[in-house]
């Protein structure tokens, strides 16, 4: 028996339990070269190509943001860098609003999707441009091609019990620049305004890309896993990257990174940093003794980096502090969809 709904979907990712009975259903096949096909917590694909691994991954930009394009590139070659690949070829179909589409407006969006590019050694190789009925703003559908060997692959279901899971930066890097760019009316008097301005370039500074962090801590130490959270936070992030694996994992919730400019946002309009949107902080899962080579190579690197807690067999992922555990909460949709969408 398929689930019925006889209602319309909040704004959001689709609840996991109808994906996976799509994906199920409707997804995938019997090609042999497929190494990794769809499913829960896994964000790109790889497919064989003689000696090769070819990584494939779209994802749209749908919030509006001043910085449409290149916020496509970063977001489509993290979740390449996070299977151990090196990000090589970038495809971007714009969607564009009729009657507010100029050519000003297209040339901006073309020129931060080359920069975006240009920063991290990728090419555009194509696309697709239209001017769309119904819209009220652009849309930017990115997909990101890369490259690895077999031996370079880090599965996003291979974590395994007794690993350590390392955060880099902090919680909800993105979350906290669209929080600061999109609803600054709302913050407006609720905080101050030079800690407004400070979350607002948490876009660059310290970033939302995770390619650096990927390829670092995959050079200084044998990693099983990595995930760039996004939609749902750091908390779906966790519960995709264990469950993808079959396994658990526990937090401890006093080493948790959580910016004081994420904290007095999520503060003021009432959301949990633990389930707001994250790019920019790369959570992997290492082998216990190159945890230290790990962390050493990030901070040598400059990247913030915080061991936040272990994987282990027994399933679900609970929060450990010195009150005591409590299960690390779930977010039917992330706190960004929920603060626009109410």
């Amino acid at each position: 028996m398929h689930p019925v709904h006889t209602s319309c979907y909040p704004i959001g990712k689709l609840p996991q339990a109808d994906l996976v009975d799509l994906l199920a259903r409707y997804a995938g096949g019997p090609d042999p070269r497929v190494i990794l096909g769809p499913g829960l917590g896994r964000d790109a694909a790889v497919v064989a190509f003689g000696d090769r691994y070819l990584v494939a991954k779209t994802d749209p930009i749908t919030f509006a943001t001043d910085e449409i394009g290149w916020y496509a590139v970063h977001v489509n070659a993290n979740d390449v860098a996070c299977l151990g690949a090196t990000p090589r070829w970038f495809i971007a179909t714009l969607l564009l609003p009729e009657g507010k589409t100029d050519y000003a407006l297209v040339e901006h969006i073309f020129a931060q999707l080359a920069e975006g590019c240009r920063e991290i050694g990728t090419v555009m190789v194509g696309g697709h441009t239209e001017i769309t009925y119904g819209l009220e703003r652009p849309i930017v559908v990115g997909a990101m091609f890369g490259e690895s060997s077999p031996a370079q692959l880090v599965r996003s279901d291979g974590a395994c019990p007794g690993d350590a899971l390392i955060l880099t930066k902090g919680i909800a890097v993105e979350g906290t620049a669209l929080l600061a760019r999109e609803a600054a009316s709302r913050l407006q008097g609720h905080v101050a305004a030079e800690l407004l301005t400070r979350a607002a370039g948490f876009l660059h500074d310290p970033g939302i890309s995770v390619v650096r962090d990927a390829a670092l801590a995959t050079a200084a130490g044998r990693v099983h896993a990595m995930h760039d959270p996004t939609e749902g936070g750091v908390a779906t992030g966790l519960w995709e990257l264990t469950e993808a694996a079959g396994c658990g994992a526990v937090i401890n919730e006093p080493a948790l990174p959580i910016f004081p400019e994420t904290r007095a946002l999520c503060t003021a309009l009432q959301l949990d940093p633990l389930g707001l949107i994250a790019s920019g902080g790369l959570l992997a899962a290492v082998v216990p003794e190159d945890t230290a080579a790990v962390l050493a190579a990030l901070h040598t690197a400059g990247i913030a980096a915080t061991r936040i807690g272990t994987v282990r067999a027994e399933p679900g992922v609970v929060l450990r502090s010195p009150a005591g555990e409590r299960p690390l909460p779930r977010f039917a949709r992330d706190e960004l969809a929920r603060l626009f969408g109410a």
